[in-house]
Protein backbone atom coordinates (compact mmCIF):
# COMPACT_ATOMS: atom_id res chain seq x y z
CA UNK A 1 0.00 0.00 0.00
CA UNK A 2 1.22 3.47 -0.32
CA UNK A 3 0.45 6.41 2.96
CA UNK A 4 -0.51 9.56 1.22
CA UNK A 5 -0.04 12.21 3.93
CA UNK A 6 -2.12 15.13 2.63
CA UNK A 7 -2.49 18.96 3.91
CA UNK A 8 1.82 19.21 4.49
CA UNK A 9 0.90 22.68 3.47
CA UNK A 10 -0.61 22.93 6.90
CA UNK A 11 1.97 20.95 8.58
CA UNK A 12 5.75 21.95 10.30
CA UNK A 13 7.96 20.87 7.85
CA UNK A 14 10.34 20.71 10.44
CA UNK A 15 8.54 17.40 11.89
CA UNK A 16 8.97 15.56 8.71
CA UNK A 17 12.08 13.45 9.17
CA UNK A 18 10.95 12.33 12.28
CA UNK A 19 7.49 11.11 11.71
CA UNK A 20 9.01 9.43 8.47
CA UNK A 21 11.26 7.74 10.84
CA UNK A 22 8.14 7.07 13.23
CA UNK A 23 6.56 5.13 10.23
CA UNK A 24 9.43 3.60 8.92
CA UNK A 25 9.61 1.63 12.25
CA UNK A 26 5.75 0.71 12.06
CA UNK A 27 6.67 -0.89 8.44
CA UNK A 28 5.26 1.90 6.51
CA UNK A 29 8.20 2.24 3.53
CA UNK A 30 5.84 4.12 0.64
CA UNK A 31 4.81 7.57 1.89
CA UNK A 32 4.21 10.53 0.19
CA UNK A 33 2.99 13.46 1.43
CA UNK A 34 0.48 15.85 -0.73
CA UNK A 35 -0.87 19.23 -1.11
CA UNK A 36 -4.01 18.64 -3.09
CA UNK A 37 -4.93 22.08 -3.65
CA UNK A 38 -1.74 22.78 -5.36
CA UNK A 39 -1.03 19.08 -6.92
CA UNK A 40 2.19 18.99 -4.74
CA UNK A 41 3.79 15.71 -5.11
CA UNK A 42 0.28 14.35 -6.24
CA UNK A 43 1.98 13.53 -9.79
CA UNK A 44 4.70 10.91 -7.57
CA UNK A 45 1.64 9.00 -6.50
CA UNK A 46 0.57 7.13 -10.60
CA UNK A 47 3.99 5.50 -10.92
CA UNK A 48 4.74 4.21 -7.36
CA UNK A 49 0.99 2.72 -7.32
CA UNK A 50 1.99 1.27 -10.90
CA UNK A 51 5.30 0.02 -9.83
CA UNK A 52 4.23 -1.45 -6.37
CA UNK A 53 1.24 -3.52 -8.24
CA UNK A 54 3.64 -4.69 -11.19
CA UNK A 55 5.60 -6.01 -8.40
CA UNK A 56 2.73 -7.71 -6.65
CA UNK A 57 0.81 -11.10 -7.59
CA UNK A 58 -2.09 -10.52 -9.44
CA UNK A 59 -3.46 -14.15 -9.61
CA UNK A 60 -6.66 -14.31 -11.62
CA UNK A 61 -6.02 -10.66 -12.81
CA UNK A 62 -2.65 -11.32 -14.19
CA UNK A 63 -4.30 -10.27 -17.89
CA UNK A 64 -6.02 -6.75 -16.67
CA UNK A 65 -4.74 -4.09 -17.99
CA UNK A 66 -6.13 -1.95 -15.76
CA UNK A 67 -5.66 -0.79 -12.10
CA UNK A 68 -8.44 -0.43 -9.38
CA UNK A 69 -7.22 1.43 -6.27
CA UNK A 70 -9.44 2.05 -2.88
CA UNK A 71 -8.97 5.29 -1.24
CA UNK A 72 -9.25 4.90 2.57
CA UNK A 73 -8.71 7.16 5.35
CA UNK A 74 -9.83 9.05 8.26
CA UNK A 75 -12.50 11.78 7.43
CA UNK A 76 -11.46 14.97 6.05
CA UNK A 77 -8.10 14.31 5.19
CA UNK A 78 -8.67 15.37 1.52
CA UNK A 79 -9.35 11.75 -0.22
CA UNK A 80 -11.86 12.95 -2.93
CA UNK A 81 -9.34 15.87 -2.90
CA UNK A 82 -7.03 13.54 -4.07
CA UNK A 83 -8.86 11.72 -6.99
CA UNK A 84 -9.65 14.84 -8.31
CA UNK A 85 -6.52 16.32 -8.09
CA UNK A 86 -5.27 13.63 -9.91
CA UNK A 87 -7.40 13.76 -12.86
CA UNK A 88 -6.30 17.42 -13.25
CA UNK A 89 -3.10 16.13 -13.40
CA UNK A 90 -3.15 13.46 -15.56
CA UNK A 91 -6.75 13.79 -17.52
CA UNK A 92 -7.04 17.22 -17.68
CA UNK A 93 -10.07 17.13 -16.03
CA UNK A 94 -12.61 19.04 -13.39
CA UNK A 95 -14.29 17.06 -10.47
CA UNK A 96 -15.45 14.00 -10.16
CA UNK A 97 -16.00 13.67 -6.34
CA UNK A 98 -17.96 16.70 -4.01
CA UNK A 99 -15.06 18.03 -1.24
CA UNK A 100 -15.81 19.80 1.54
CA UNK A 101 -13.75 21.54 4.74
CA UNK A 102 -16.21 18.95 7.02
CA UNK A 103 -16.38 15.56 7.65
CA UNK A 104 -18.82 13.25 5.97
CA UNK A 105 -19.27 14.61 2.54
CA UNK A 106 -18.07 11.12 0.94
CA UNK A 107 -21.06 9.14 2.41
CA UNK A 108 -21.14 6.14 0.55
CA UNK A 109 -18.53 3.51 -1.61
CA UNK A 110 -18.44 5.44 -4.97
CA UNK A 111 -18.33 3.71 -8.21
CA UNK A 112 -14.99 3.54 -9.96
CA UNK A 113 -13.36 7.17 -10.87
CA UNK A 114 -10.42 6.82 -13.98
CA UNK A 115 -7.63 9.19 -12.64
CA UNK A 116 -5.08 8.61 -15.43
CA UNK A 117 -4.94 7.19 -19.27
CA UNK A 118 -1.56 5.31 -19.34
CA UNK A 119 -1.33 3.62 -17.05
CA UNK A 120 -5.22 2.91 -17.01
CA UNK A 121 -6.18 3.49 -13.85
CA UNK A 122 -9.09 4.06 -11.49
CA UNK A 123 -9.59 5.13 -7.71
CA UNK A 124 -12.66 4.38 -5.85
CA UNK A 125 -13.61 7.43 -3.32
CA UNK A 126 -15.47 5.81 -0.17
CA UNK A 127 -16.32 7.15 3.62
CA UNK A 128 -13.87 8.33 5.84
CA UNK A 129 -13.19 5.26 8.84
CA UNK A 130 -12.59 6.11 12.31
CA UNK A 131 -11.30 3.27 14.85
CA UNK A 132 -14.75 2.76 17.00
CA UNK A 133 -12.80 3.59 20.14
CA UNK A 134 -10.12 6.27 20.21
CA UNK A 135 -6.72 5.22 22.59
CA UNK A 136 -7.40 8.67 24.67
CA UNK A 137 -9.22 12.10 25.36
CA UNK A 138 -6.40 14.01 23.49
CA UNK A 139 -6.03 12.14 20.60
CA UNK A 140 -9.86 12.51 20.08
CA UNK A 141 -9.08 16.50 20.52
CA UNK A 142 -6.41 16.30 17.96
CA UNK A 143 -8.68 14.47 15.36
CA UNK A 144 -11.74 16.83 16.49
CA UNK A 145 -9.59 20.13 15.43
CA UNK A 146 -8.02 18.38 12.10
CA UNK A 147 -11.92 18.41 11.73
CA UNK A 148 -11.76 14.50 11.45
CA UNK A 149 -14.61 14.89 13.77
CA UNK A 150 -17.55 17.16 13.67
CA UNK A 151 -17.21 20.12 15.79
CA UNK A 152 -20.89 19.89 18.00
CA UNK A 153 -19.88 16.76 18.59
CA UNK A 154 -16.83 18.14 20.94
CA UNK A 155 -17.90 21.54 21.45
CA UNK A 156 -16.49 24.60 19.51
CA UNK A 157 -15.65 26.48 22.85
CA UNK A 158 -13.56 22.98 24.47
CA UNK A 159 -11.74 22.78 21.19
CA UNK A 160 -10.70 26.45 21.11
CA UNK A 161 -9.29 25.77 24.59
CA UNK A 162 -7.61 22.88 23.04
CA UNK A 163 -6.25 24.74 20.38
CA UNK A 164 -4.78 27.75 22.26
CA UNK A 165 -3.06 25.55 24.54
CA UNK A 166 -1.45 23.46 21.62
CA UNK A 167 -0.48 26.82 19.81
CA UNK A 168 1.51 27.91 23.05
CA UNK A 169 2.87 24.82 24.11
CA UNK A 170 4.50 24.57 20.78
CA UNK A 171 5.50 28.20 20.46
CA UNK A 172 3.13 29.03 17.14
CA UNK A 173 2.22 32.33 18.52
CA UNK A 174 0.88 33.36 15.08
CA UNK A 175 -1.97 34.27 17.15
CA UNK A 176 -1.05 37.18 18.79
CA UNK A 177 -0.71 39.50 15.21
CA UNK A 178 -3.42 38.02 13.67
CA UNK A 179 -6.21 39.26 16.06
CA UNK A 180 -4.05 41.93 17.97
CA UNK A 181 -3.09 41.27 21.24
CA UNK A 182 -0.28 42.49 23.13
CA UNK A 183 1.37 39.17 23.94
CA UNK A 184 0.76 35.24 24.11
CA UNK A 185 -2.10 34.24 26.32
CA UNK A 186 -3.18 31.27 27.70
CA UNK A 187 -6.69 32.58 28.40
CA UNK A 188 -9.12 31.90 25.91
CA UNK A 189 -11.70 34.01 26.73
CA UNK A 190 -9.54 36.66 26.18
CA UNK A 191 -8.12 35.52 23.05
CA UNK A 192 -12.17 34.83 21.72
CA UNK A 193 -12.73 38.61 22.68
CA UNK A 194 -9.84 39.77 20.30
CA UNK A 195 -11.07 37.33 17.67
CA UNK A 196 -14.31 38.94 17.70
CA UNK A 197 -14.06 42.38 17.76
CA UNK A 198 -11.10 41.98 15.14
CA UNK A 199 -13.48 39.66 12.45
CA UNK A 200 -16.40 41.17 13.48
CA UNK A 201 -18.48 38.90 15.22
CA UNK A 202 -21.45 40.14 17.01
CA UNK A 203 -24.76 39.40 18.01
CA UNK A 204 -27.72 41.14 18.65
CA UNK A 205 -29.51 40.59 21.93
CA UNK A 206 -32.74 41.70 22.79
CA UNK A 207 -32.00 42.89 27.09
CA UNK A 208 -35.07 43.89 29.05
CA UNK A 209 -34.62 47.26 30.25
CA UNK A 210 -36.86 49.56 32.69
CA UNK A 211 -38.66 51.11 29.17
CA UNK A 212 -38.57 47.83 27.43
CA UNK A 213 -36.78 45.64 25.41
CA UNK A 214 -33.46 47.14 23.72
CA UNK A 215 -31.54 45.31 21.28
CA UNK A 216 -27.98 45.24 22.60
CA UNK A 217 -25.17 44.38 20.12
CA UNK A 218 -22.83 41.82 22.11
CA UNK A 219 -19.83 40.11 20.84
CA UNK A 220 -20.10 36.41 19.91
CA UNK A 221 -17.97 33.79 21.52
CA UNK A 222 -19.24 30.81 19.50
CA UNK A 223 -19.29 32.27 16.38
CA UNK A 224 -14.91 33.67 17.28
CA UNK A 225 -14.93 30.33 18.26
CA UNK A 226 -15.39 28.87 15.38
CA UNK A 227 -13.16 31.10 13.44
CA UNK A 228 -10.29 30.79 15.22
CA UNK A 229 -10.72 26.80 14.77
CA UNK A 230 -11.59 28.08 10.60
CA UNK A 231 -8.28 30.02 10.85
CA UNK A 232 -6.15 27.19 12.66
CA UNK A 233 -7.75 24.77 9.79
CA UNK A 234 -6.78 27.39 6.68
CA UNK A 235 -3.27 27.41 7.68
CA UNK A 236 -3.68 31.56 8.97
CA UNK A 237 -2.36 30.50 12.62
CA UNK A 238 1.09 28.85 11.26
CA UNK A 239 2.19 24.84 9.92
CA UNK A 240 1.49 23.14 13.23
CA UNK A 241 2.08 19.47 13.43
CA UNK A 242 -0.32 18.16 16.25
CA UNK A 243 1.46 14.49 17.21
Amino acid sequence: HVLVLNKVDLADPRRQPAVLEHLKQQGCSHVVFTDCQRDGNVKKIVPLVAKLVGNSPRYHRAESTDYSILVIGVPNVGKSSLINSLRRLHLKKGKATAVGGEPGITKAVLTRIQVCEKPLMYLVDTPGVLPPKLGDVETGMKLALCGAIRDHLVGEDIMADYLLYTLNKQQQFGYVQRYGLDEACDDIELVLKRVALAQGRTQKVKVLTGTGNVNVTMLSYPAAAYKFLRDFRAGHLGRVTLD
